[in-house]
C-alpha cells in the first residue's frame, strides 16, 4: 500500500527543481507527490498505468495525467523536456537511463525506492524490485551530479529498506536553506 503523505525525501529536495518548472511524477499512483509539487507552483505530468488511481487527480490545477504502461509500452516522453523527475516506490531498470534523458540541463532527479533487505519486512520482496547496495548511486553518478544519497533501514512512516538519491543534470546547485544551516 502506498503512503498518502508525500515522502520526506521528495519534500526535502523539491525546492531544488527550477522554480515553476515542468516535473514528471513517474508511477504516481493517486498523486501524493504530484499534488505537493503542483502546490509548490510546478507544472506536473503525472504518469501511471492505473487509470483509476490517476482519476484521483482529475480537476487538479497544474497537473496533467497520462495513462501509460512504462514497462510494456513505448516510452512516451521526449529528451530534455522536464526540470524535475520524481520516482518513489517504483523500479524498472530498463527505463532508468530514459528517466535521466528527460531531464533538462539543471534539472533534478529525486528518486527513492526499496532495496535488498526489504524482503525481511514484507513486500516488495521480488529481487526485480529491490535495489542492490549502492545501485542508485552507481547508476546516477556517471551522468548526473549527486547532491545527496542514503541507503538503509527506515522505521517511519513504515519499516522499509530504502535507497534515496537527489541528483542534478549539470553542476552542483544550491542546497535547500535548512540543509545549508546543518552542513558543516
Amino acid at each position: 500500500m502506498r503512503d498518502i503523505a508525500p515522502s520526506y525525501w521528495v519534500r526535502r529536495f523539491a525546492a531544488l527543481i527550477p522554480a515553476g518548472g515542468r516535473v514528471l511524477d513517474v508511477a504516481c499512483g493517486s498523486g501524493r507527490h504530484a499534488r505537493l509539487l503542483a502546490n509548490l507552483g510546478y507544472q506536473v505530468e503525472a504518469v501511471d498505468r492505473d487509470a483509476l488511481a490517476l482519476a484521483a487527480l482529475d480537476g487538479s490545477q497544474r497537473i496533467t495525467t497520462r495513462i501509460a504502461d512504462l514497462e510494456n509500452g513505448p516510452w512516451p516522453f521526449d529528451a530534455a523536456c522536464f526540470d524535475g523527475v520524481i520516482v518513489s516506490n517504483y523500479l524498472y531498470r530498463p527505463r532508468f537511463d530514459a528517466l535521466i534523458d528527460v531531464l533538462r540541463p539543471g534539472g533534478v532527479l529525486i528518486y527513492e525506492t526499496f532495496m535488498v533487505g526489504n524482503e525481511s519486512l514484507g513486500k516488495p520482496s521480488n529481487p526485480d524490485f529491490l535495489l542492490q547496495p549502492g545501485e542508485l548511486l552507481d547508476r546516477v553518478r556517471r551522468r548526473l551530479t549527486v547532491i545527496a544519497f542514503e541507503q538503509g533501514r527506515v522505521d517511519e512512516p513504515n519499516p522499509a529498506f530504502l535507497q534515496r538519491i537527489c541528483a542534478a543534470a549539470g553542476g552542483v546547485g544550491r542546497l535547500p536553506t535548512w540543509v545549508q544551516a546543518r552542513a558543516v
